[in-house]
């Protein structure tokens, strides 16, 4: 049997995942995926190694266990994950993972079940799927992450001189970086923009839930950035450690789901954030702070090994 293409593969899966919660029979899936369903079975099978209904099943209790962790009832979690009474997914429930659900929160545990795949759920709602091998790393990813983040902290040091009418005022009304973020007309909001999608995507690729404490000033921006960045630094070195730059997971709250690589993760939020620096650099200037800090990774590194 020829190998799946992984792009054909992944249509499948996000069709698995977009009904994961919709109770849909194997023909049903098929439909969704917009083949037969003999071709659906063949592909599933030979692409993850699991029939389509027992990896839609391992995938529900797996999120079931983890809600469990969250605090919900058992009957929630049975009908959460399709089960119409509630001692059949008790049955379920403990046969894949070695205890009642009722008992599944006493310790902590890991809500993965084995696999063949090494595909996941991903809380709150995703996928992680495994990525290709790489033969080589991103040795470059320790210096671009430091680096953005000490330009980033400097940038807010120097934008904490600055009165608020001169934060909030529209030195860049046209200025569009994403249209689903829309306007970063003034300097606020630029910087607050750059810590923001470092706290979204790090809690997105760590499964935990996105950021609502959004203080928007420059103290408190500073607060957050202190916050975040080992976090966000932590996360980049595992994944380069451990070489799952190509690894994926599927966000399930955007609709239809999308599936999004680490690297690729990584690699946006230091790309974004260079164009936003860059424009806060030009504004500030135009704000009359003196000595704007413009230093690129060159003149940082050598700076940096100056002072050792």
């Amino acid at each position: 049997m020829k190998p799946v293409p992984p792009d054909r593969l992944r249509d499948v899966v996000d069709a698995v995942l977009e009904a994961l919660d919709e109770g849909l029979d194997g023909p049903a899936l098929a439909a969704r995926a917009m083949l037969s369903p003999f071709h659906f079975n063949r592909l599933v099978r030979a692409g993850i190694g699991e029939a389509p209904a027992a990896f839609r099943r391992r995938l529900l209790l797996e999120r079931a266990a983890w809600r469990l962790c969250r605090g919900v009832s058992v009957t929630e979690a049975s009908l959460e994950a399709g089960y119409d009474a509630v001692e059949a997914f008790s049955r379920a429930f403990t046969r894949a993972h070695g205890v009642p659900p009722s008992r599944f929160a006493d310790a902590p545990r890991d809500f993965r079940l084995a696999a063949p795949n090494a595909i996941h759920f991903h809380p709150p709602g995703g996928l992680l799927l495994p990525g290709q091998t790489r033969t080589k790393t991103m040795d470059l990813s320790d210096r671009l992450v430091e680096h953005d983040h000490w330009h980033t902290a400097r940038l807010l040091e120097q934008a904490a001189t600055l009165s608020d009418e001169a934060l909030d005022r529209h030195a860049r009304p046209g200025l569009v970086v994403h249209a689903f973020e829309g306007p970063e007309p003034d300097v606020r909001t630029m910087l607050d923009r750059l810590v923001f999608t470092k706290e979204v995507w790090t809690a997105a690729i760590a499964g935990r839930e996105f950021p609502t404490d959004r203080d928007r000033s420059i103290a408190g921006q500073q607060a957050r950035l202190a916050a975040v960045q080992p976090q966000f630094t932590a996360l980049a070195r595992r994944i380069r450690d451990r070489n799952e730059w190509d690894d994926v997971f599927v966000d399930a709250l955007c609709t239809p789901p999308v599936s999004f690589t680490f690297g690729s993760v990584i690699a946006h939020i230091l790309t974004v954030a260079v164009i936003r620096r860059q424009t806060v650099m030009d504004v500030l200037r135009e704000l009359g702070v003196p000595d704007v800090e413009t230093r690129d990774p060159i003149e940082w590194e050598r700076a940096m090994a100056a002072r050792s």
